[in-house]
């Protein structure tokens, strides 16, 4: 029972990251790095005060794109690359709903690439969280979009002949006005960069490595622990976007994790768009009567 103060009030009550715990217990494999990411993707939201009900948590397809039955809110498990639309479409109808995205690269970056694309230039106010494992998991090891040039997997038993994708420099390109890199096992900076993220008003992409460790055995956590540097630690400019990209390119001694690009002054799609400027459509009478309501329904079971 909730108790009740002297003045009448119901006090708030303190959520923690167990309580944003799904009632389903992640398969991944062990070790994989999505056990960082949802982690980190608990903690921020307990952090922020937000509250599961005020949470939607869309995915794709993809070992990574299961995380929404692991994970406490309301959540929508959709087709493969068709994340972003879909939750393109709840932000519209509920924008006061924190709408979080997740998947992996190949989901995001390949079957979904035409969808970052164009909800990137949109602007749509949504969190992009991205596994970023260089590897098809979920269909025992492919190379993806962000497979390293010469990388030898199932698809390429001779070394990959494609160029990757760099999804920090195609997202600042493409006009998103928060692109983050995090790493999966570094669960401090992971859940500050989420928070980060999801407190921006726009589109947000945190790309996160998080190494498979059963088909990737190139980018393992040992790779990303050697390599990885954060920005914050260079006080770079988040507003110089030329910078951003240079340093998004890196791929050497050193990898770049953080926030390399903000534009802190900008609308979103749903700032401009004026049908929205009365309240979220979800709360707005259909403009249908009650037996026109129930015909529609009763078509569609």
């Amino acid at each position: 029972m909730t108790s009740v103060n002297v003045a009448g009030e119901v006090p708030e009550v303190k959520l923690t990251a167990r309580d944003f715990k799904g009632l389903v217990d992640p398969d991944w494999c062990p070790g994989c790095g999505d056990f960082g990411v949802i982690n980190g993707i608990q903690r921020a939201c307990a952090e922020l005060g937000l509250r599961p009900h005020e949470i939607l948590t869309v995915s794709g397809i993809g070992c990574s794109s299961n995380l929404p039955g692991y994970f406490n809110s309301y959540g929508m498990h959709t087709l493969h690359g068709r994340s972003l639309a879909v939750a393109t479409g709840a932000k519209m109808a509920n924008h006061e709903l924190t709408v979080l995205v997740t998947g992996g690269d190949g989901d995001g970056y390949g079957i979904g690439g035409n969808h970052f694309t164009h909800t990137a230039r949109r602007n749509v106010d949504l969190t992009y969280i991205v596994m970023n494992n260089q590897i098809y998991g979920l269909t025992t090891g492919q190379i993806s979009p962000t497979s390293t040039f010469g990388m030898k997997t199932k698809s390429t038993p001779f070394g990959s002949v494609e160029m990757p994708v760099n999804p920090i420099t195609s997202a600042i390109m493409n006009g998103a006005t928060f692109v983050s890199r995090a790493y999966s096992s570094d669960i401090r900076h992971l859940t500050d960069t989420i928070k980060k993220a999801i407190t921006h008003k726009g589109f947000s992409l945190v790309d996160v490595f998080s190494p498979c460790v059963t088909f990737n055995l190139d980018n393992t956590h040992d790779f990303f622990k050697e390599h990885v540097r954060k920005l914050e630690d260079e006080e770079h400019d988040t507003s110089d976007w030329k910078t951003a990209c240079e340093k998004a390119m890196m791929w050497g001694d050193t990898i770049y994790t953080g926030v390399f690009f903000q534009k802190k002054e900008s609308q979103d799609l749903g700032d401009q768009e004026p049908v929205l400027e009365d309240g979220p459509l979800a709360f707005r009478p259909l403009g249908l009567s009650k037996e026109q309501g129930d015909r529609v329904v009763r078509r569609m079971l």
